[in-house]
């Protein structure tokens, strides 16, 4: 296929690019919005939404550098590197969490399902933040095993996914880690073997 629509030409150019890449401007209200539209776009078996989004930004973020500085502290990391923990969450000018809402219980959909669904929100929320001419990186880890952070971000029957790093880009992305091929993702089924 030669020609290639422009908005799909747009998402085939998404790549992730850390928090020391970002800069201001980070995504503002309007922005964030649509970001969270295009993420309820995401395939949802029963509409559940199983996802929340909570933006840190401003005088937030010294906040949340301060729990991610303490939770390393309590993990048995050294004054050093704690204080690494708290500079990168500083990095970004905008930092949103991602919460699951899973119900275990539901009787139509399965809880794979649901996890199926907070995935594409997350696609959905960082394509939308390409397109707008922003860019940002999805992160996890440890941090999110800590009681603390759990605590601070998480209400009742909510898991911490991680966080989407956002800003402006300061640098061009380079192509990143090797992926998987086309090929080696996409194939034909042709029915169970004999």
């Amino acid at each position: 296929m030669s020609d290639i629509p422009a908005p799909l030409a747009a998402l085939l150019a998404r790549h992730s690019l850390g928090g020391k890449h970002l800069g201001e401007p980070g995504p503002d209200d309007a922005a964030l919005r649509l970001m969270a539209q295009a993420a309820l776009r995401a395939p949802d078996h029963a509409g559940l939404a199983p996802f929340r989004f909570k933006v840190v930004r401003g005088e937030a973020r010294a906040r949340m550098a301060a729990i991610f500085e303490q939770a390393a502290l309590a993990a048995g990391k050294d004054a050093a590197e704690a204080q690494i923990d708290a500079e990168r969450a500083l990095r970004p000018p905008v930092t949103v969490a991602v919460l699951a809402r899973i119900d275990m219980g539901h009787t139509v959909v399965p809880a794979h399902e649901q996890w199926a669904a907070v995935g594409g929100a997350i696609t959905n929320f960082l394509n939308a933040a390409h397109l707008l001419g922003f860019a940002g990186k999805m992160l996890s880890g440890h941090k999110v095993r800590q009681p603390a952070i759990q605590a601070a971000f998480c209400g009742a029957g909510e898991t911490l996914v991680g966080w989407i790093s956002l800003g402006t880009p300061v640098r061009t992305p380079s192509p990143g880690h090797a992926k998987a091929g086309v090929d080696e993702v996409l194939g034909e089924w042709r029915g169970p073997a004999p």
